[in-house]
């Protein structure tokens, strides 16, 4: 665990505004191009070159051997999907798009999920409740909570509707490096974890799936997926927790 100071916090921020502008940019792409025939790859490439254009770097290319710039996972796909000319997007898809930026030598990390063109209603449900869990996990992240909060609130909230959580993947802390202390559960108890004090900056991110939690990992050791095959969504902001309370830092 590390914390951030104040200037810090302001650089993050900035770093996470480009990201959040540029994350939007890449949904836009797909959206509009999809039935044109583009694939994971040219995502990924427009991915790298609109970062590097920000003065930016991809914090994911090369983190841990990861190949990419960007995780695109489709439909049953649950995170770190990697992008490949073989893998393109259809009309209902679900895609996420996770995306790490480097600038000024301090890290940001943000994902999206949308449904392309009109989708089922179920997808599209469980997008949109994903990323409300999100901002409820997101509300907990005050002075003097304590990590197992935000777990609680993004559990709680998602349990009316019968979905599973990932258990094997959390959130983290992020900042002076790609990953940091401490581990953030999408599940918890109220008042358990670590405390939450000024400086901390966390990436709060609920993976969520219609039904099961269970997931596998496929033979490229990176795409994780849903077991039983279901729907599955993400959504992550980074958030600073401040003595005002918590800042999103990508948007």
């Amino acid at each position: 665990m590390t914390y951030k100071t104040d200037k810090e916090i302001s650089i993050l921020k900035e770093g996470g505004r480009i990201l959040a502008s540029i994350l939007s940019l890449l949904q836009k792409f797909v959206e509009e191009n999809y039935s044109r025939g583009i694939t994971a790859i040219d995502v990924d490439g427009l991915a790298e070159k609109l970062l590097k254009e920000a003065g930016a770097t991809p914090s994911f290319k090369g983190f841990h051997s990861f190949p990419a710039s960007l995780c695109v996972s489709i439909n049953d796909e649950v995170v770190h999907g990697i992008p490949t000319k073989d893998k393109i997007f259809r009309e209902g898809d679900l895609v996420s798009l996770d995306i790490g930026a480097r600038y000024k030598n301090l890290y940001t990390d943000m994902a999206v999920s949308f449904v392309l063109g009109q989708g089922s209603d179920e997808a599209r449900k469980l997008v949109a409740e994903t990323k409300n869990a999100l901002m409820l996990g997101i509300a907990e992240a005050k002075v003097g909570n304590k990590i197992g909060d935000i777990g609680f609130a993004i559990e709680d909230y998602l349990a009316k509707f019968g979905y599973g959580i990932v258990r094997n993947y959390t959130g983290h802390g992020v900042g002076h490096g790609v990953h940091e202390d401490p581990p953030v559960p999408n599940y918890g108890k109220k008042g358990t974890g670590e405390e939450l004090k000024v400086g901390m900056v966390l990436a709060i991110e609920p993976m969520v799936t219609l039904k099961g939690e269970k997931v596998s990992v496929d033979a490229d050791g990176w795409t994780v997926r849903a077991i039983d095959g279901s729907y599955v969504a993400h959504w992550e902001h980074t958030v600073a927790v401040t003595e005002k309370g918590p800042v999103i830092l990508t948007e």
